[in-house]
């Protein structure tokens, strides 16, 4: 088996059929898409149950809800392929993946890893209830050093680690964008998935392990963000219900409230240096860039009303001396001014525009499907 197509889905029957489709309608044969039914009690079954004469698909059933890395782990657990694509249920394959991924593999002699690009596609109702549906032409903007298709050498990935460790991300923390060998994956200690988010550590965790990773300057898939997605939680300001669902928490020395992305980085990145030692030795957490990002989103809220003037002060009172000294690290930090650059531009654009920069409104499409089509249409 060349590929296996891991989908864990609770409670995403709405979309789940534009997300099989676009898998099951692929003319490739050596590949299997497991689903993994979360003790869904929506549509799930019904959707599901429609594609029930390709012989590719396997149903797994949990008769109880367990939490998103458990899940992952248990359609990981059945899978057989040679490598490993993890897909939303509100995501969608553009045509020819398997086919060009094939190519790839072949061209560089079976790597561990190839990461390439996405679209996003915003469902409507997703952020602040909008009614229309929105787009970005790249999921992830990658930097100056990712200049064309080849292989990334262990020095780069190992900065990039080290990046993380002052919540810099240079590359997409989806698993759906990278394409991950089987070999790969059953060399993590302790397992690929771990919580709060098994793609963020798992992602890092290869980065640091994997022998050869390619890069691919393409756009293969299109990441949904729909009323399922963490995004919308985050991005809607109801965080605690979107980690209700995931059934994830973050705890940990001196946690600031805010953005629980970045809290659930600390986290996974505090697991990341326990498990690896030695090849993170002298690398620690940067509690300057933390903070940064924690007082950028208060902002953020307070701009957008999410919380009050007094909210704003009670969160800054929790800042010790040593918090504020570097926030005046502020002044050197290129990212924190390209932030400033980015609200300054967004002052004229509707609410979904400020939060998330690079969106374009969409026109007679509420669908990923229909999203899909038009793209490939269009030939983006």
């Amino acid at each position: 088996m060349k590929f296996s197509v891991l989908l864990p889905t609770r409670n995403g029957g709405r979309f789940l059929r534009d997300c099989i489709s676009s898998i099951l309608e692929e003319p490739y044969e050596d590949l299997e898409l497991i689903v993994s039914d979360n003790a869904n009690t929506d549509e799930t079954h019904e959707v599901i149950r429609s594609f029930g004469d390709d012989r590719r698909l396997k149903v797994l059933r949990l008769e109880k809800a367990v939490s998103v890395t458990d899940n992952w782990n248990h359609a990981l657990k059945a899978s057989l392929g040679d490598y490993i694509l993890m897909m939303g249920d509100d995501d969608c394959l553009l045509p020819g993946y398997f086919k060009r991924m094939e190519d790839i593999l072949k061209k560089y002699g079976n790597p561990d890893c190839v990461t390439y690009n996405a679209y996003t596609y915003i469902t409507p109702d997703s952020i602040n209830s909008n009614k229309r549906s929105y787009y970005k032409r790249v999921h992830f903007k990658f930097g100056p050093d990712f200049k064309e298709e080849g292989l990334m050498p262990p020095e780069m990935r190992f900065s990039i680690v080290q990046d993380m460790y002052r919540f810099r991300v240079r590359i997409p923390l989806n698993m759906q964008t990278t394409l991950v060998s089987r070999k790969a994956a059953a060399c993590v200690q302790g397992g690929i998935f771990h919580p709060p988010f098994p793609d963020h550590y798992a992602l890092n965790v290869l980065l640091l392990n994997a022998e050869r990773w390619i890069y691919l300057p393409e756009n293969l898939l299109i990441v949904g963000v729909s009323p399922k997605s963490f995004g919308h939680f985050v991005y809607s300001n109801q965080q605690e219900k979107g980690l209700n669902y995931l059934g994830i928490e973050s705890d940990f020395k001196d946690r600031l409230p805010g953005n629980e992305l970045i809290n659930h980085m600390h986290v996974w990145l505090s697991l990341l240096k326990t498990n690896y030692q030695n090849k993170l030795k002298g690398i620690e957490i940067s509690r300057s860039n933390y903070v940064r990002r924690q007082v950028y989103h208060w902002y953020m809220q307070y701009k957008f009303r999410a919380i009050c003037l007094w909210d704003l002060r009670e969160r800054l009172s929790k800042l010790s001396p040593g918090d504020w000294m570097g926030l005046f690290g502020v002044i050197i930090d290129r990212e924190s001014w390209v932030r400033l650059l980015r609200m300054i531009k967004s002052r004229k654009s509707n609410n979904i525009q400020k939060i998330l920069f690079g969106l374009s409104p969409l026109d007679n499409i509420s669908s990923i499907k229909d999203f899909k089509n038009w793209v490939v249409k269009n030939a983006f």
